[in-house]
């Protein structure tokens, strides 16, 4: 494969990684000899290749140090959202059989449940905060280096990847594993880089901005790329409009990737702060994780040209469609053709579909994929063909142009990100006043949906204001802040078949036309 070690030895002293916020910049070289480090302390620990180790902290160098570290040494790594709550993490680390985790005084905290022993602080620890059970990472590389210094040989190891949770529709998240790349991908090139880096324009100038939490797949997986091509990365905290358009000019960006609630926040600004700045180097505007509306999209193209590029994929790779400004432009609201792996549309008999027929959107051709302790939703994801879907529908046209007629029938975008309403269910059922709650997506202008709950009272409670903020203040505590909904309607009942199953898309439909019906949380 492409690999930054080999660059970085090449050319040590060009900048791979600049925080945007700070400013602060760090070397190839530094990053490569930081993460070799990193890796041999690991499997000195006694990790075997294809263990895994997780990661909390919020968007720093760390993170990449300990990414490209785990992929040296043969490992599963899995990033984590720091907008958890202590138990939601604990049920990763359980689930995702961590050996080790890695926290930044900023997520320490949300470690206390944490059945994982082996604890590290990326942050100088406090020896008078024995509670925090972190051990310090800097204190072990040291201690390693004096110990040992004769390298370990890990060239027989399996190349490591990320190991990234999607949840699903039956409540829990779920992790995506696949297959380690086998040792001869330290030396030969891998032919899924190399097609994702002649797809989207990258190269060795490439400077790449990443405004997202690399706890999702897309920037997480584009920074470490972006390195892998001897390109350079910028990394903010957090997205802010204005910020990004200053360090396009700043650092001369060439590639950026968004959600389109970020698209829609950059029109916003006022028409002088939008044109106040030199974007002449920014070439390619990668957009993805949610359906962008037309209107916005479009005035995008008008505002910056035709170098917005969208793609269709998932966290489980199962494959991916591209569409590029000027296909786009003669198909507006479709997210293009099959990149990777060959695209399929499925009826509900199994039968492929012709162009214009709805159903299931399936790829075939691609790497397998499984979900992690969790064979049944691994078949519901892969048929008797071995095509795999990430259970959208949509439809082609007579050129084999994508459309979404919708999402996952379950699954909330808010901003980007995946709210799944089971997982919200369950946590709002256990208040003594709910009978039943269904959990939908409704439109809001700024984040695109938010989570609204429709709940049905036991006998002797009232529908109020009061009751529905304690609903979700008190049975929703254990939610991370994006997950509680923002609005709370009662009913009599909830539209079901006589076999009990719930209709959520009936429900949806109702609400969608009505998103202020109930009461507003916020």
């Amino acid at each position: 494969m492409h690999d930054f070690h080999r660059w970085a030895d090449a050319r040590p002293d060009r900048i791979a990684l600049t925080m945007g916020d700070s400013g602060e910049q760090h070397t190839a070289g530094a990053l490569a000899r930081r993460s070799r480090e990193i890796a041999q302390w690991m499997a000195g620990q006694g990790l075997a290749a294809g263990d895994t180790v997780a990661v909390l902290m919020e968007n720093r160098v760390e993170i990449l140090e300990l990414v490209l570290a785990a992929r040296l040494a043969g490992l599963y790594v899995v990033v984590i959202s720091t907008h958890l709550t202590a138990p939601e993490v604990a049920y990763i680390l359980g689930d995702s059989g961590a050996s080790q985790v890695f926290a930044s005084a900023a997520t320490a905290a949300q470690l206390q449940d944490a059945p994982v022993q082996r604890r590290h602080s990326v942050d100088p620890v406090d020896a008078a905060d024995p509670a925090a059970g972190l051990a310090s990472l800097a204190e072990a590389l040291s201690a390693w280096r004096a110990q040992n210094p004769e390298p370990i040989d890990l060239s027989s190891r399996p190349l490591g990847r990320d190991l990234l949770y999607s949840s699903g529709t039956t409540g829990r998240p779920k992790g995506i594993r696949k297959a380690l790349p086998a040792p001869v991908y330290r030396e030969q090139p891998d032919p899924e880089f190399l097609s994702w880096q002649r797809n989207m324009g990258f190269d060795a100038d490439t400077v790449y901005l990443s405004p997202a939490p690399l706890y999702h797949a897309a920037p997480l997986r584009y920074c470490v790329r972006t390195l892998d091509g001897g390109g350079s990365v910028v990394i903010t905290a957090r997205f802010d409009a204005q910020q990004s358009l200053a360090l396009i000019e700043r650092y001369r960006i060439t590639h950026s990737q968004w959600v389109p609630t970020m698209l829609g926040r950059l029109l916003q600004l006022p028409e002088e702060v939008r044109h106040g700045y030199d974007l002449s180097s920014h070439r390619c505007a990668i957009h993805a994780a949610a359906p962008c509306p037309v209107a916005v999209k479009q005035a995008l193209l008008d505002w910056w040209g035709d170098i917005l590029l969208e793609y269709y994929a998932g966290s489980e790779g199962c494959g991916i469609t591209l569409i590029n400004s000027a296909e786009w432009r003669q198909r507006p609201g479709s997210v293009g053709r099959a990149s990777h792996g060959r695209l399929h549309i499925v009826g509900e008999d199994g039968r492929e579909l012709l162009p214009g027929e709805i159903g299931r959107v399936f790829f075939s051709g691609v790497a397998p994929f499984a979900y992690l302790n969790d064979p049944a939703k691994t078949r519901e994801a892969i048929d008797e063909r071995g095509w795999a879907t990430y259970g959208d529908l949509g439809h082609v046209d007579e050129e084999g142009y994508l459309f979404l007629s919708d999402r996952r029938a379950d699954l909330i975008l808010s901003g980007g990100v995946n709210l799944y309403p089971q997982e919200i269910e369950n946590a709002l059922a256990t208040h003594p006043a709910v009978r039943e709650v269904a959990v939908v997506g409704v439109p809001e202008p700024d984040f695109g949906e938010q989570p609204m709950a429709v709940v049905v009272l036991r006998q002797g409670h009232s529908p109020s204001a009061e009751t529905a903020r304690a609903i979700v203040a008190e049975a929703g505590a254990g939610l991370s802040r994006l997950k509680r909904p923002q609005r709370l309607q009662f009913v009599d009942e909830l539209p079901r078949l006589p076999t009990g199953k719930l209709l959520r898309r009936v429900l949806k439909d109702r609400l969608r036309d009505q998103p202020l019906a109930g009461f507003s949380l916020r």
